[in-house]
């Protein structure tokens, strides 16, 4: 929870309008009181904004999963979400079953798609499985440059199976990893090192990244970060400093 909402609010505001367009929330966040924060910074920008929630996995029945998406828009202050998520693997309902609670959501125009989020590989086999490529709209996991241990198999078979994959934590779970090399990338390219731990994880069409902003400066610095292109030998150093690791 943001110790100053108002500043909260404020930073977001003048982020969308400096061209910050995904905004990413849950229930879980305080309780709902960050859903409330992105609906009071949202009033009047909503058109410019895509807006993902997510539900807890013990709110996933059928029944739950509606009640707790409903609950989001009326704190959101928004009629529709841009893609509902499933926070992570429960028990509280089979996947088919939260599966198909997210298509009633969407067939009564409350979500536009759906997905999931922290799910392994045998997790993702199983949610494709019921339901084809190309039907969920990502998987979001931890992934930076310390915790790269999507890459061996899970990012290669959301890619095969068209969910786009978006990184959470992109920037290191606390910090920001120390590096000459990324102090050498980011002064050839007037960049931040920042910027180009976001490059390189981004540098796969197929993988997004939503790092946190807590005040204006980070907004500017994630959105230019976006326009950062890395050269072939940039990745390959960056890549042979932080290694894939299995457990990380």
């Amino acid at each position: 929870m943001e110790a100053n909402p108002a500043s909260a609010v404020e930073s977001l505001r003048r982020g969308i309008e400096e061209g910050a367009n995904h905004i990413d929330t849950a229930e879980m966040y305080a309780e709902g009181a960050v859903e409330e924060i992105v609906g009071r910074a949202l009033h009047g920008l909503r058109e410019k904004v895509f807006v993902v929630s997510k539900v807890q996995p013990f709110n996933a029945d059928h029944r739950g999963v509606i009640f707790s998406c409903e609950q989001s828009l009326k704190r959101l202050n928004v009629e529709i979400l841009d893609v509902y998520l499933l926070h992570w693997r429960g028990k509280k309902a089979p996947l088919e079953e939260t599966f198909r609670a997210f298509e009633r959501l969407k067939s009564d125009g409350k979500i536009r798609h759906w997905g999931v989020s922290n799910f392994g590989l045998k997790d993702m086999e199983e949610a494709v499985q019921l339901v084809g490529d190309g039907v969920i709209a990502c998987n979001q996991v931890v992934y930076h440059l310390e915790k790269r241990i999507i890459e061996p198999e899970i990012l290669p078979f959301c890619r095969k199976h068209k969910v786009p994959v978006v990184a959470y934590s992109p920037l290191g779970e606390g910090r920001i990893p120390k590096s000459p090399i990324l102090d050498s990338v980011a002064q050839s390219h007037g960049a931040t090192p920042a910027q180009v731990c976001l490059a390189f994880l981004t540098r796969d069409p197929a993988v997004f990244a939503i790092p946190k902003a807590s005040d204006l400066r980070h907004v500017r610095e994630n959105v230019r970060s976006m326009r950062l292109s890395l050269a072939e030998d940039e990745i390959r150093r960056i890549d042979a400093t932080f290694p894939i690791r299995k457990k990380s």
